[in-house]
């Protein structure tokens, strides 16, 4: 690095080789961690490459309800083994590298875009999301979902003021 060179927040994180999170409060998980954020001391990889190892482990083992702090036991473990043997090192950074630099590539671009056009038009998708999809060709909201609030408390019916009946107002 330059003398007096100025460094980025991406960089500064990258560099520290500190991956940090944050446990969901409802968490099965949070009743084992001591505080709901953990972070991760890495000895070799940097935090850049142990989120890109989080990420990696996330898609090889996808399971949404799990936090975060599971796979980063993983990345911590491929980080320990790093730290003692070069090869493995060189393995994890070499893979990271080539990982990262797909994303610019034609063939990922093309990929990406029609994943997220494809699957987000998709009403398998719009059903796992509980979304009912466009309501015009359908009547509109008023009567298909307007006032559906399933995912809040009732509201005790109160007094909140004048109610108008037929012919009044």
């Amino acid at each position: 690095m330059k003398p007096n060179a100025t460094m980025d927040r991406r960089e500064f994180l990258g560099a520290t080789g500190l991956l940090t999170g944050v446990l969901a409060a409802g968490s099965p998980l949070a009743l084992f961690v001591p505080s709901r954020a953990w972070a991760l001391d890495l000895k070799t990889l940097t935090s850049g490459e142990g989120a890109t190892l989080l990420a990696v482990a996330r898609t090889i083992a996808p399971h949404d309800k799990l936090d975060d702090a599971p796979y980063a036991l993983v990345v911590q473990a491929l980080d320990s083994s790093a730290s003692t043997d070069a090869a493995a090192l060189a393995l994890l950074r070499n893979g990271v590298s080539a990982l990262k630099s797909v994303e610019t590539t034609p063939f990922f671009k093309s990929v990406r875009a029609t994943t997220l056009m494809t699957l987000y038009a998709s009403p398998l998708v719009y059903a796992y999301f509980g979304y009912e999809g466009e309501a015009f060709s359908k009547g509109g909201y008023l009567l298909r979902g307007f006032n559906d609030l399933r995912w809040l408390p009732e509201v005790p019916l109160v007094d909140s003021g004048p109610v108008f009946g037929a012919g009044s107002g």
